[in-house]
């Protein structure tokens, strides 16, 4: 979703450097999208260890998400080329799912404002796993939920940890270059194709990989 359906991910590295900034810890706009990734509450133990109990680490998430729905809600709007893709697909009966890191909060957020939510088998959000990417279990309850082996899926991931996670689950990918440069998912050969965005993109492209 972040990343591949909406380009949003500065938001969201603005909204995470700020928050830093008011926990004392000033990290450059670099470092934070460097080390940034995955779920909230691991980010946070990640970073401060047990300076804040896991109930202070669940309320530093959510004032940081608020302010990122906050900031984003008059920006918001799908990536160019999104919705024509998302319509060949589903004319051409085949199914997707969503799985994203991002709290359930924001995944209804995007729901809520982009015309999408028809396309999707099913979703799952941060609050479906234990645990976060690189480790695939949300898409694997995604592959699950369209009853389709992850290993037959293709998943559009934008993270260099959404590949991992990728690659980790034995699916092949496509990525999204909003986030990354091309050159940052060198070491990956799952990746079958990079694109900017959706425009002009066709199923033919992709079966033809």
């Amino acid at each position: 979703m972040d990343g591949t359906m909406i380009d949003n991910m500065m938001v969201h590295h603005r909204a995470w450097q700020r928050k830093l900034a008011d926990l004392g810890f000033d990290w450059s706009i670099e470092r934070v999208m460097d080390e940034i990734h995955g779920v909230n509450i691991e980010i946070l133990e990640r970073i401060f260890g047990d300076r804040f109990t896991l109930e202070e680490r669940v309320q530093i998430s959510n004032e940081k998400e608020a302010a990122y729905r906050q900031i984003y809600q008059s920006e918001i709007k799908p990536i160019d080329g999104l919705i024509d893709f998302l319509e060949s697909v589903k004319v051409a009966n085949i199914p997707m799912a969503i799985g994203t890191a991002a709290p359930a909060e924001n995944a209804e957020f995007v729901l809520e404002y982009l015309p999408i939510s028809g396309y999707f088998d099913a979703i799952f959000h941060a609050g479906d796993v234990t645990k976060g990417k690189p480790d695939p279990q949300v898409f694997e309850l995604a592959a699950a939920a369209m009853d389709v082996p992850l290993t037959d899926c293709l998943i559009f991931e934008d993270s260099l940890t959404g590949a991992e996670a990728a690659k980790r689950g034995g699916a092949a990918a496509v990525i999204v270059t909003t986030t990354h440069r091309r050159e940052e998912f060198a070491a990956y050969d799952h990746i079958l194709r990079f694109i900017t965005d959706y425009k002009g993109l066709k199923l033919e492209d992709l079966r033809s990989i």
